[in-house]
């Protein structure tokens, strides 16, 4: 089950660079279903309750991302999960790019 994540007038920055996504048995990096590589950007997500780490994976390498810099989320998406006694959720999000003023 996928859910979509209401990120309107939600604050978000770029705590590092993206990351490769890469397979643990492969090495390789791991792609999307069209070919595209996948990134990992770890996202400060600030609220009136405070602040949360996100790590979201996103298709294709997002340009301009450093530590501080303010993001757009756009279809950002949860995804809950179980292996054995292991559960948790991921995110996705269909892009993320730098806010220019």
């Amino acid at each position: 089950m996928k859910l979509k994540i209401d990120t309107a007038g939600a604050t978000f920055l770029a705590s590092k660079e993206p990351e490769p996504v890469v397979d643990m048995n492969t090495n390789a990096q791991k792609m999307n279903k069209e070919g595209r590589p996948i990134y990992l950007v770890q996202l400060v997500w600030l609220s009136e309750s405070g602040a949360e780490v996100l790590p979201v994976k996103v298709a294709g390498k997002p340009v301009g991302l450093v530590a501080g810099t303010a993001v757009k989320v756009t279809v950002l998406t949860a995804s809950p999960w179980s292996m054995g006694d292991r559960n948790g959720v991921s995110f996705t999000a269909e892009r993320i790019e730098p806010i220019t003023k």
